[in-house]
């Protein structure tokens, strides 16, 4: 058995109190759908800055009313320091995932993606360590590696950051670090390649390239790469996502505090292998050829490779990956296209 089902049955044993902050958005909506099928007691603290009601309500039309009975919505802003405060009470784990989640978006708003990012990681880190909550596992990025030139990312090696968003996720993993060697909280970061899955929003100038493409597909719409397509991504389905914040807030290996690992697939794809995948499964979906794809500039704050090297998330935290790219993408469309 893998460490993975034996917390899932030990949770089901001795149920748990856990705040989820961003818990309304795509990532966050995949946790808290999780942890209630697993009979736990579920706070989402959310201000629907990236999101709606939607993807809650999806979670409680799957898992039916006796399961959702388990969730609480609370409804608020991470930079709010009192918002932060009362959301940790009475809860026994913290999974921390609201926050700014777009490089473009930070390009534009600096400011503003440190104030959620930084600063309002800072209040939930703080507030848990308050509350005597013991353990806080958060979301970092593979952005964090910038321009390094390793072509598979290593956690011992970074670079300069690329954007704004980068930079505040990297400082995230500073004050986490500096909070576990200072004041003993058990920090986790997870360092999220590209992830994609059912329930991510399609929508919008900074969405995700999988959900816009499968969107675009599925109307007969124009498809856009930006640069020549040869960029490389590590593309994690969401479940996979799932997986590690749970081993995180459930180790007992003091060796993953005050760290930050990466979490993906350890595979690269290029946008023109990807485009090619997806035409072919929109395309038997709706039974017509999906149009050819249309090249744009560079991105500005793209990084050109990005590919996780998963061992010390292997070894550490006993992460096992059970989703290729392409079981992820197939449900992903059917999903989409249902």
């Amino acid at each position: 058995m893998s460490r993975y089902h034996a917390i899932q049955a030990a949770l089901q044993r001795e149920p748990r109190a856990w705040l989820v902050t961003g818990g309304a958005g795509f990532i966050g909506s995949h946790v808290v759908e999780k942890l209630l099928s697993l009979g736990q007691r579920v706070r989402v603290l959310d201000n629907y800055f990236s999101s709606g009601p939607n993807n809650l309500e999806r979670v409680r039309e799957i898992l039916g009313p006796a399961a959702a009975a388990g969730l609480e919505m609370m409804p608020g802003d991470i930079r709010d320091e009192a918002t932060c405060a009362a959301a940790v009470q009475g809860m026994q784990q913290v999974i921390h995932l609201g926050a700014m989640g777009s490089v473009p978006m930070s390009m534009d708003r600096p400011l503003e993606c440190h104030a959620i990012n930084a600063t309002g990681t800072l209040h939930v880190m703080e507030a848990a360590r308050a509350a005597g909550i013991g353990r806080f596992v958060y979301a970092s990025s593979s952005a964090v590696y910038g321009d390094d030139e390793l072509p598979t990312k290593r956690e011992d090696s970074i670079g300069r950051p690329l954007s704004p968003y980068a930079a505040s996720k990297y400082v995230d993993e500073v004050y986490a670090a500096t909070e576990y060697a200072c004041y003993g909280l058990e920090t986790v970061g997870l360092r999220f390649f590209n992830v994609f899955g059912p329930r991510q929003d399609p929508k919008g100038a900074y969405a995700a390239v999988i959900p816009c493409w499968i969107d675009a597909m599925s109307r007969g719409e124009d498809v856009f790469i930006n640069g020549d397509g040869k960029n490389t991504r590590d593309f994690c389905f969401v479940r996979d996502i799932v997986q590690a914040l749970l081993l995180a807030a459930t180790t007992e290996n003091a060796a993953a505090f005050g760290r930050a690992f990466n979490v993906g697939l350890g595979q690269g794809t290029d946008l023109n292998e990807l485009f090619q995948t997806l035409r072919t499964l929109v395309g038997e979906r709706r039974g017509e050829a999906v149009k050819e794809v249309i090249y744009r500039d560079f991105r500005p704050g793209d990084i050109r490779h990005s590919c996780a090297d998963t061992s010390q998330v292997e070894g550490v935290l006993e992460f096992a990956g059970e989703y290729s790219v392409m079981q992820g993408l197939g449900e992903t469309v059917a999903w989409f296209l249902r």
